[in-house]
C-alpha cells in the first residue's frame, strides 16, 4: 500500500506555519517556495 502525497500542499503548509511563528523568513520562505515549485514544474 503506497500513499501518494502532492509535494506542493506540504510544503505550501510548512511555508504558512513557519510564516507564523517566524515572520521575517516570509522573504526567503516565498523565494524557495517558488524555486522549488518551479524545479518539480520543470521535472515534471
Amino acid at each position: 500500500m503506497q500513499i501518494n502525497i502532492a509535494p506542493e500542499p506540504v510544503v505550501s503548509l510548512i511555508a504558512g506555519i513557519l510564516i507564523l511563528i517566524f515572520p521575517r523568513l516570509l522573504n526567503y520562505i516565498v523565494a524557495f517556495y517558488l524555486i522549488i515549485f518551479g524545479i518539480l514544474g520543470l521535472i515534471r
